[in-house]
């Protein structure tokens, strides 16, 4: 039986590459809030375009997704 999704994580998406990434999990929100500013200083400086983050409950079964780029 799997556990309810009562962790918080930081759900950042880039546009440029095109990745889903996800940090945590943290017991609160405010945990998640005060932590993403830094792994958003990191993608930055990684050359990450279109920075999206959105706190919430979940259970992610992988912690990065990216699409191919194909080209």
């Amino acid at each position: 039986m799997e556990k309810a999704a009562t962790d918080w994580w930081a759900e950042i998406t880039t546009i440029s590459p095109r990745c889903v990434y996800y940090f945590g999990p943290f017991e609160t929100i405010n945990e998640a809030k005060a932590a993403y500013s830094g792994y958003v200083k990191d993608l930055d400086g990684e050359g990450a375009k279109g920075i999206i983050v959105v706190i919430q409950r979940c259970q992610p079964k992988e912690l990065t997704i990216c699409e191919d780029e194909g080209i």
